[in-house]
């Protein structure tokens, strides 16, 4: 009798180790599909995570759930790291929101805790370190055969790019770059903020302090450890510092520029400008275009920033990346042909990812404009 021969596993290549991506290992691991994920990182901490996400119901909720996460999240989770506190530049409280109660809301949580959970979640030695992609090589039949910049190559069935916002796999798809939204953020940081900062600490509150005024913010995120990550916002040209003549080098000259800029601003407020323990990041914000779409394609695909890549006003970046990981990875298990899942994945993803981004959009507009105050008031109490 004829057998028909069973399907050959297909190799799914994952790049990028970031929340989306590792998520997606995840998912598929439970499921018993065998994933390799790439990623540039010399070594799981060689890179800072960043602050803290808020994990929302419909999205990064979902994904942990679906990682089977759920609990070992719960133990980590900060549920008062909610809390919401709007400022005017004159220091005065316009809106202090209460954190939920403990079950409802969206908890927050370290990034970096967020990475260490899903990467201890993974089988030994699924993400390969030290892997920067340099090319996806077309084999044909949707293979590619990766080029990494160590010299090693890798051959896959399934390409998934979540390497971020200068995605390598996107020129697969999409000619689409990241442009400047007109904002960028410095980021400074608080250490042992309770003791070394008390006044910082009691300004910032529980969760997320912001202070808005005139195409200007400043933003105070309680992390884990009795840190505060700080960032001050600046509607201005990208090369701002080099129009002002300012070294990023130079803390000192950093900060003066930061304080001319805040000039009239309350001494409370500005000192998140001065009393510093890390030094200053210059982070302009970038962004696709929206929509960003492409024409499906076998045997590639892409989730997070590197399929929707939005400002920060959105909330919803990492949470975003993890819903897609999962989709993506549920897709895959229950579809026969992964081009069936790819396409199916995608007729989910676009769509949403569009939403989310002219949200986004919207939101960094009003958080930078010359009545942010008020706008961002108006949608934090349901008036917008």
């Amino acid at each position: 009798m004829h057998r028909t021969p069973a399907r050959t596993p297909a190799r799914v290549a994952v790049v990028g180790a970031g929340p989306g991506g590792l998520t997606c290992a995840r998912v598929l691991q439970r499921h018993g599909v065998e994933v390799t994920v790439h990623d540039l990182g010399a070594a799981p901490a060689a890179r800072d995570q960043g602050g803290s996400l808020d994990m929302q119901a419909g999205t990064g909720q979902y994904a942990l759930r679906a990682a089977g996460l759920w609990e070992k999240f719960g133990a980590l989770a900060r549920p008062e790291g909610e809390r919401t506190r709007l400022l005017g530049r004159d220091g005065k409280t316009l809106f202090d929101a209460v954190p939920p109660r403990e079950g409802q809301g969206n908890p927050e949580i370290d990034r970096g805790q967020l990475r260490d959970l899903l990467l201890d979640s993974l089988a030994p030695g699924t993400v390969r370190w030290g892997h920067k992609l340099e090319r996806a090589e077309p084999l044909g039949a949707g293979r590619h055969r990766l080029h990494f910049a160590n010299g090693e190559t890798a051959e896959t069935d399934l390409l998934v790019g979540a390497d971020g916002a200068w995605s390598r796999v996107r020129r697969l798809l999409s000619d689409a770059v990241p442009v400047y939204t007109g904002v960028t953020f410095v980021e400074t940081g608080l250490n042992e903020a309770e003791a070394r900062h008390p006044e910082l600490a009691a300004l910032t509150g529980e969760g997320t302090m912001m202070a808005l005024d005139d195409n200007l913010g400043l933003v105070a995120q309680r992390n884990s450890g009795g840190h505060i990550r700080v960032y001050a916002g600046m509607r201005t040209p990208e090369d701002w510092h080099r129009r002002a003549g300012v070294d990023l080098a130079e803390p000192a000259a950093v900060r003066a520029a930061l304080l001319e800029r805040f000039a009239g601003w309350s001494p409370a407020l500005r000192g998140f400008l001065t009393e510093t323990d890390t030094g200053y990041v210059n982070r302009p914000l970038y962004a696709l275009p929206v929509p960003h779409t492409w024409e499906h394609t076998e045997g590639v695909t892409l989730l997070g920033d590197a399929a929707h890549l939005m400002s920060p006003f959105s909330g919803m970046g990492a949470n975003l990346a993890m819903r897609d990981g999962a989709d993506l990875a549920q897709a895959l298990a229950g579809h026969p042909e992964p081009d069936e899942a790819v396409t199916a994945y995608e007729k989910i993803l676009l769509p949403r990812s569009t939403e989310a981004a002219e949200g986004a959009a919207e939101g960094i507009e009003s958080a930078f404009a010359p009545d942010s105050a008020e706008q961002v008031l108006a949608h934090l109490t349901g008036r917008h």
